[in-house]
């Protein structure tokens, strides 16, 4: 009796149960039945999660995707293509993270109104002489020498104002480097060996109102002159030297990790640089006078294995040391001595290049063909362009103002003139609707109102006219205003909805558009910062910041 009532327990819990799952089934069809597709078949009893599945794109091509539930994961690398941004996975105390950002570059605010005595703009963080397309720094004349556009290399004006406005700038937001005196001819003397068959004497010179040494080797190979250094860290070397023909300064740099020499040869010749095995060689002229001469070794070291094609290497100033210094033939040295940096040597090199090669006509002409856009015409060799021209005065009114040498002003002067003479004349002017000025960077027929160069132009303009004194009669000063009201009416015209144009072809040429990409856009952004702290109008800081957001993914309104 007890088993019969065990079983109808049994039997009727489980009649219960089944009960209960049919009623659930039924229910969850029901919900089914009201769902979409989609959703039913991401939430049926059997799920599909993490499948690979075909994306169409467009209707014009295919990705592989990844589903999970109703979630479709496209890959970045599609993504980062198609929609150009970037990311990265990153570490965080052993925490993986996806960073994701919508453009590369980075914006400054300028933390005080800008003053053309101090920094220009944010070149404090420029690097120009590490650039690929700079080939070298010239032995002779101690500026960069470009293959932007000729890859048997040209001066370009506006790198070597470049060049010289960011060691302008570097001098003075960089601690004050270390100095190393190696041998001076009175306090600091080095201890040279000198072969049976050299002389070595020590002498003063009047020219340079300093002790310096002479020095004379034969032809023989082991005729030399030459002191330990064995200095790491620092590798910018600095000496006064007067050379005679089939001489030369050799520097030895050393490898402290593997066995590696590198031989830097600055001999007496016209010949820019030239590389074979461990051996590059700078020619530093064959003018019998004395020049200053300022090496940033590495950088040599570095421009040499390029011509070699050998592969770059990450930090090579914490791997190599400055062993020592040699002088063949005959001449005389001092001053010899090793810092962290020389900039303001390198500074005025830039300025003494744009004084020296300015022509008649005020303008420092480029001798490179340049192809703009494929409907103008070529630029020939010795175009002229508004930036090289604002760059060089921005660099020509610091020199006088740290130097009070007038040849640096009068050099500036004379750079306004090409500004108001227009680009089918040999000039950099070119007029928007007859009636706006504009100063090209390229001056092309019919003219391509690129901005940034443009805007780089005017801080020239900004920076005579201030260095000169405030004369609100002087042309800088109305050519710089004469600018701000062309960039201030023109500047809505640059606005993409996202982003900036580059220049306005497609409005002169009736072509694409050019779309500034966003280290150019980081310009513009930049430089619109900077001019809002000189001119109160709204337009300049309004659209600084409605561009910046661009940088941060957001957008223009659509209707």
């Amino acid at each position: 009796m007890m088993l019969l009532r065990l079983n109808m327990r049994v039997a009727l819990a489980a009649l219960c149960a089944g009960a209960l799952l049919i009623m659930l089934y039924w229910s969850r069809c029901g919900d089914l039945a009201r769902r979409p597709i989609g959703s039913a078949l991401s939430n049926s009893l059997v799920e599909r999660s993490n499948d690979d599945f075909e994306c169409v794109i467009n209707g014009e091509y295919s990705v592989a995707c990844r589903r999970d539930h109703d979630e479709v994961y496209l890959p970045f690398s599609f993504i980062r293509k198609y929609f150009e941004v970037y990311g990265k996975i990153s570490s965080t105390d052993g925490v993986e993270k996806f960073e994701w950002s919508h453009s590369y570059s980075k914006i400054y605010h300028p933390k005080k109104k800008y003053d053309p005595r101090g920094t220009f703009t944010t070149f404090e963080n420029y690097n120009v002489e590490v650039r690929d397309r700079v080939k070298c720094i010239s032995g002779i004349d101690g500026v960069p020498v470009s293959t932007q556009w000729e890859p048997r290399g040209f001066f370009y004006p506006t790198q070597i104002a470049q060049f010289g406005l960011a060691h302008y700038s570097k001098n003075l937001t960089e601690p004050e480097p270390r100095v190393r005196i190696i041998d001076d001819g009175d306090k600091n003397l080095a201890s040279w060996t000198v072969s049976k068959d050299a002389t070595f004497t020590r002498e003063y010179d009047n020219s340079l109102k300093a002790n310096v040494v002479r020095f004379a080797t034969t032809d023989q190979v082991g005729s030399q002159v030459w002191c330990k250094v064995n200095i790491s860290q620092d590798f910018v070397l600095s000496l006064d030297l007067l050379l005679k023909p089939n001489s030369s300064m050799t520097v030895v740099l050393q490898n402290k990790d593997k066995k590696e020499t590198v031989y830097l040869h600055y001999v007496t010749s016209m010949q820019l640089i030239h590389a074979q095995d461990e051996h590059i060689y700078y020619g530093i002229g064959v003018e019998y006078k004395w020049r200053r001469l300022t090496r940033d070794l590495i950088i040599d070291m570095q421009k040499g294995w390029a011509l070699l094609d050998r592969p770059k290497r990450k930090s090579p100033r914490n791997k190599f040391r400055i062993w020592s210094v040699h002088l063949s033939g005959s001449g005389r040295a001092g001053g010899l001595r090793v810092s962290g940096s020389e900039h303001m040597a390198h500074f005025f090199a830039a300025a003494r290049w744009l004084v020296a090669q300015q022509r008649a006509r005020g303008g420092w002409p480029v001798p490179a063909r340049r192809r703009v856009a494929p409907s103008v015409p070529d630029l020939r060799p010795g175009w002229h362009s508004a930036m090289s021209q604002g760059h060089g005065i921005s660099v020509l009114a610091r020199a006088y103002h740290r130097s009070g040498e007038a040849a640096y002003l009068r050099a500036a002067r004379r750079a306004l003139a090409l500004l108001d003479v227009p680009g089918a004349a040999g000039g950099v002017k070119a007029m928007w609707m007859d009636r706006y000025v504009w100063y090209e960077e390229y001056p092309t027929k019919p003219p391509l109102f690129v901005l940034n160069g443009f805007i780089y132009t005017l801080l020239g303009l900004y920076d005579l006219h201030v260095i000169e004194g405030d004369n609100s009669a002087s042309l800088a000063k109305k050519m710089f205003d004469d600018g701000m009201l062309s960039l201030k009416t023109l500047l809505p015209i640059f606005d993409t909805g996202s982003g900036s144009f580059y220049d306005l072809r497609h409005f002169t040429l009736g072509v694409s558009p050019n779309i500034a990409r966003w280290d150019y856009h980081a310009t513009h952004v930049n430089q619109l910062y900077l001019l809002a702290g000189l001119d109160p109008d709204p337009i300049l800081i309004n659209t600084a910041k409605r561009w910046e957001g661009y940088m941060q993914g957001k957008r223009a309104a659509h209707n």
